[in-house]
C-alpha cells in the first residue's frame, strides 16, 4: 500500500498540490463507478503532469442533515482513506461538514475555496453533484465559472451495471435486500466492517458457539441474517474463516443491532481487539426460534453451509 497520501483537514493546501486534478464527492464505498473515475484521473495525471487530490466531507452531509440516519455508511472514514491510498491519490482534503460550512453560498465556495485556495486545473464531479447552502449549486454553475476561475470541469459517463448506474445508494439497497454478492460485485471486493470486540451476554458461549461481538456503529444495516465471513485481526495479515450473525437476536429478545462472529477453530481472547469482518456469502435471514435447542440445530446447519 502506498502511504504517501498527504491528508489535509482544511483548504490550506501546500503549493505543490495546487494546479491539480481534484475529485469532489463522498466516495462512500469506493465502488467500481468511483474506480473508473480514478482510472480516468490517472490518464489526466499522466497527460498534464498533475497531481490527484480528493475533496470529501465528514460526516457525510446527508447524515449531518438527517440526525436520525444512524446506519448509512458503506465504509468507515479509515476504510475510505485506506482505499484512496490504494488508488495512489496524492492528497486528500477531509473537510469537517458542520453548520457553518453548510451555510456557504455556492458562488462563495467557487470563488473563495476553489479559485483562491485550491486552484485546481481539473475538477471531476458526477452529473448530480450539488453544493452550497441548501444544495443551490450544481454542475452547470461550476462550468459557468470555468474561465474566470481557470479550471475545467470533467463529468465522466457513469458506469452501468445491469442497466443500473453503479452508485453508493445502489450498493446500500443491495446490502439491505440481502443481495450481498451483487453488492460485492459493484464494490469489486467483499463488503467489510471494522469494529472493536466487546463483552456481550455470553449467549454464544453458553450454547456452544462462542462469538466475538461487534457494535456496527453507523455502518449500513445489511439484511439481518447469517453470513459466511472471513476475519482479520488488527496488525495480522492472515484471514480466519467464520460465520456471522448480523441482527437483533430475536430468540433472546435482543433490541440492539449487533454483529456476532464465530471464528472456526479459534481459541484466544479477542476482547477490545479490532477485527475486519469481510462478508462473503449471505446464508439466510434472521428468524426467531421457539427454543435454544432449535437455534442450536439451525446453527449446525448454517456452519456446514458457511464452511463450504
Amino acid at each position: 500500500m502506498v502511504k504517501s497520501t498527504k491528508i489535509y483537514k482544511n483548504f490550506n493546501i501546500n503549493f505543490r498540490h495546487k494546479n491539480s486534478i481534484i475529485l469532489i464527492g463522498n466516495f462512500d464505498g469506493i465502488h467500481k463507478g468511483h474506480q473508473k473515475l480514478f482510472l480516468l484521473a490517472k490518464k489526466y495525471k499522466k497527460k498534464y503532469s498533475s497531481k490527484i487530490g480528493v475533496l470529501s466531507f465528514e460526516p457525510i452531509p446527508k447524515m449531518f442533515f438527517n440526525k436520525n440516519l444512524d446506519n448509512f455508511r458503506i465504509s468507515s472514514l479509515q476504510q475510505k482513506i485506506d482505499n484512496l491510498q490504494d488508488l495512489n491519490v496524492d492528497f486528500l482534503i477531509i473537510k469537517k461538514f458542520d453548520k457553518k460550512f453548510s451555510k456557504i453560498k455556492s458562488y462563495a465556495f467557487i470563488k473563495e475555496i476553489l479559485r483562491k485556495k485550491l486552484k485546481p486545473k481539473f475538477i471531476f464531479v458526477s452529473n448530480n453533484f450539488r453544493f452550497g447552502n441548501k444544495r443551490e449549486g450544481n454542475v452547470r454553475q461550476l462550468i459557468k465559472f470555468e474561465r474566470i476561475c481557470g479550471y475545467k470541469v470533467v463529468k465522466p459517463q457513469p458506469l452501468l451495471t445491469n442497466k443500473k448506474i453503479a452508485s453508493s445508494s445502489l450498493v446500500r439497497k443491495l446490502l439491505q435486500k440481502g443481495k450481498l454478492e451483487k453488492a460485492n460485485k459493484i464494490l469489486n471486493r467483499n463488503w467489510s466492517i471494522i469494529g472493536k470486540v466487546q463483552k456481550g451476554r455470553q449467549i454464544g458461549k453458553k450454547i456452544g458457539f462462542p462469538t466475538a461481538n461487534i457494535d456496527i456503529k453507523n455502518y449500513i444495516l445489511a439484511c439481518p441474517g447469517v453470513y459466511a465471513v472471513k476475519v482479520k485481526r488488527y496488525g495480522k495479515n492472515n484471514y480466519l474463516k467464520g460465520i456471522a450473525n448480523l441482527g437483533y437476536r430475536p430468540t433472546f429478545n435482543g433490541k440492539k443491532i449487533l454483529l456476532e462472529v464465530h471464528i472456526f477453530n479459534f481459541s484466544g481472547n479477542l476482547y477490545n481487539k479490532y477485527l475486519t469482518v469481510e462478508f462473503k456469502k449471505f446464508i439466510r435471514k434472521e428468524k426467531k426460534f421457539k427454543n435454544v435447542e432449535q437455534l442450536r440445530r439451525q446453527i449446525k446447519t448454517d456452519l456446514l453451509i458457511a464452511k463450504k
